[in-house]
């Protein structure tokens, strides 16, 4: 079995999901859209995660390998390829499958509380979670699938996880993040002029994640490993 891992920036990898795909036994390949072209054979895979980035899902102009993304996703999607979309990448599926991404008011930086609805309790990706957890988020977009979609979970600012049919997921959380590339994030929140406007308190911020981490990689791995035996059941 093989995946492929559409990565945004250096950054912002499959991070531990790598690590649980390696575990399960498949191959992964990677896909930098911002520097390579559309990926060759894409028949050839059995499913495909997106992941995050500093770029928002609107910026076309700015980045114009997003509509190119959004075509292979969408090329995927349409042949029933298990796909999982996180943050960025949750947005770009969104999408691809017909839905819309929206502006937030203010962004979700930090750690926030996630609840399953009562469809995520039963989801192959998040029952096990149940009935909630807390989970890192760092996103000014949400995602807002196609009509049909079910919603999985929500946190206080609004959709937090969907399904597309029984082999799309999105999930605006950040289950997959490795402790270096989150303590790169929070130490270069500047960069973001969301958080600079919010006034993220990175020193507050970083505290608090050291403590947290552990416990979101443990999810993560749960997650990624319920996607992975979902694709192999397709």
């Amino acid at each position: 079995m093989r995946a492929l891992a559409i990565v945004h920036q250096p950054d912002a990898g499959p991070g531990v999901f790598a690590e649980a795909i390696a575990t399960s036994g498949w191959d992964l390949d990677t896909w930098s859209p911002p520097t390579q072209p559309q990926p060759a054979d894409v028949d050839r895979f059995d499913a495909v995660l997106t992941f995050g980035g500093a770029m928002h899902p609107d910026d076309d102009d700015e980045h114009p390998w997003l509509a190119t993304e959004r075509e292979v996703l969408a090329a995927l999607i349409d042949r029933g390829v298990p796909t999982l979309g996180v943050c960025l990448g949750s947005e770009l599926v969104a999408r691809a499958a017909g839905g819309d991404t929206r502006r937030m008011p203010d962004p979700e930086i930090g750690w926030f509380d996630v609840e399953l609805t009562d469809a995520g309790a039963d989801d192959p990706l998040l029952a096990a979670l149940s009935p909630g957890f807390e989970a890192f988020q760092w996103h000014s977009y949400s995602s807002v699938p196609p009509a049909g979609s079910v919603e999985l979970a929500r946190s206080d600012a609004g959709l937090a996880a969907f399904r597309v049919g029984e082999r799309v997921w999105g999930i605006q959380f950040h289950a997959e993040v490795t402790a270096a590339d989150i303590e790169h994030w929070i130490t270069d929140y500047e960069t973001d002029p969301d958080a600079v406007r919010i006034g993220v308190d990175p020193d507050a911020l970083l505290a608090e994640t050291r403590t947290k981490i552990a416990g979101s990689n443990d999810l993560g791995a749960k997650i990624c490993a319920g996607f992975l035996a979902a694709a192999t059941r397709a």
